[in-house]
Parts: structure tokens; C-alpha cells; sequence
């Protein structure tokens, strides 16, 4: 399963250090960043699944980015669990009011703070956690990482794994070259963009036979997309 990405913007370092081992530790691609303003624009170029928010911050407050992000319709509906020394009742009906989804007081404990993120990932996205994903003839088993196309296996390589997953999540959103080079190799990659071209490329080969139905739509000048027209994409929970 690719992991579902979580923003930490923090700027006490210790309490950053903290949430990101614990998360990477649980499967999580974690970013953090100090500042508010500094998380504005990141989030501008890239939406992650969940934003853990100080309230109090340099540059911008999580109060004020928390109302500008509800704002804008790409993250309208963005998870977000404010941090925050503000244990009153009134401040923690203020930080929800604002459009945080949950709110955590410090000093916290770590398990609760896990256990509220898995939550609240598993009701704003649950394909994020899904077992199976499918879509048409196209199969990917999260567990084992295998990926089927109607009867046959396919062989993928990590990378073409990753961008089809990635892209099956997400059916029908187009995405740009940057966008996927970000979320599939990560921020702080030197990868160039053409190089999405390539691994592409080579999904396109490993998914299609002569004559099928290719299910990566490409838009000129953009980027790429799962077309959403392949078929309706249904997500199911392995039962354990």
C-alpha cells in the first residue's frame, strides 16, 4: 500500500522530531515544515491526506491557515487535527468552528494522537486504507502488491506500482508532472520531470495489451490522470 502522506507544520523541533518517528514508524510519508506561511504554499503545490497544525506558529497562525485552507476548494475538505497548548473549552470550539476536524491538546499521548490520525484518514478517504482496489479488469491486491488485469498477473516495477496506485486512489484528477514527481519520489527529489514520461511509459506497456483499453489518460500539456471512464473504481476490505 503507498503511504498515505501527512503534513506536520510545527516549529517547537523536539515535538516535530517526535510526531515524525512515530508516524514514519507507522507507514506514514511525512513532511513537516516551521512555519504557517512556509505551509501555505506548500500547500498550494501539494495536498497531502491529513495536516497536523500548531496553533501557534511563525509567519502565519494554524488558526488563520486552517480558515484559508477551508476556503479554497482543493483542500475544502482537507483532515485537519490542530495541536495546541489551548486546553480551554471555548478555544477548542474556536479551533473546530474555524474547520479543524479534531483537536489535540498538549502534552499528548502518542497512541491517542495515532489513533485519532487512523481514524480520521479511514473516514475522510478510505480508499487510502483499502484492502483491494479495482477498477475495470485492473486488480491491485495492497497486501501481497500484486496487480492483476483480468486473468493475467502483471510485473511492475516499484515505481510503476506506485504511480498506478497513486493515480487508481484518485481516479479521474489529472495531475502534473511536478505534482507526480512530488508525491510519487517525494519533495526534496532532483528527478526530472521527463523521467514521469518514462516510468509511464513503461506502466502503459506492462498494463496494456495490443488493442485494450488504456486507462492512463494523457492531457496535453499537463500531465496524467486514471480515467475515470474505465470504470467505476471500487475499494474492499481483506477480511483477517
Amino acid at each position: 500500500m503507498s503511504k498515505p502522506s501527512i503534513l506536520i507544520v510545527e516549529d517547537e523541533e523536539t515535538i516535530a522530531l517526535l510526531l515524525r518517528y512515530n508516524l514514519e514508524a507507522e507507514g506514514y510519508h511525512v513532511t513537516t515544515v516551521e512555519r504557517g506561511d512556509e505551509a501555505d504554499l506548500v500547500l498550494r503545490e501539494v495536498v497531502p491526506d491529513l495536516v497536523l497544525l500548531d496553533w501557534m506558529l511563525p509567519g502565519l497562525s494554524g488558526i488563520e491557515l486552517c480558515r484559508r485552507l477551508r476556503q479554497r476548494p482543493e483542500t475544502q475538505r482537507l483532515p485537519i487535527i490542530l495541536l495546541t497548548a489551548r486546553g480551554e473549552e471555548d478555544e477548542r470550539v474556536r479551533g473546530l468552528a474555524t474547520g479543524a476536524d479534531d483537536y489535540i491538546v498538549k502534552p499528548f499521548s502518542v497512541p491517542e494522537l495515532l489513533a485519532r490520525v487512523r481514524a480520521l484518514l479511514r473516514r475522510a478517504s478510505p480508499e487510502r486504507v483499502a484492502s483491494l482496489l479495482m477498477a475495470g479488469e485492473i486488480i491491485i491486491n495492497r497486501e501481497t502488491r500484486r496487480v492483476k488485469r483480468g486473468d493475467r498477473e502483471l510485473q511492475l516495477g516499484p515505481t510503476e506500482y506506485r504511480i498506478l496506485e497513486f493515480l487508481m486512489e484518485r481516479t479521474g484528477r489529472v495531475f502534473e508532472r511536478a505534482q507526480l514527481l512530488d508525491s510519487i519520489w517525494g519533495m526534496d527529489s532532483d528527478i526530472d520531470e521527463r523521467t514521469v514520461d518514462v516510468h509511464v511509459g513503461r506502466l502503459r506497456k506492462a498494463i496494456n495489451k495490443p488493442k485494450e483499453r488504456d486507462p492512463i489518460r494523457t492531457v496535453r500539456g499537463t500531465g496524467y490522470a486514471f480515467d475515470e471512464t474505465f470504470a467505476q473504481l471500487t475499494r474492499v476490505e481483506i477480511p483477517h
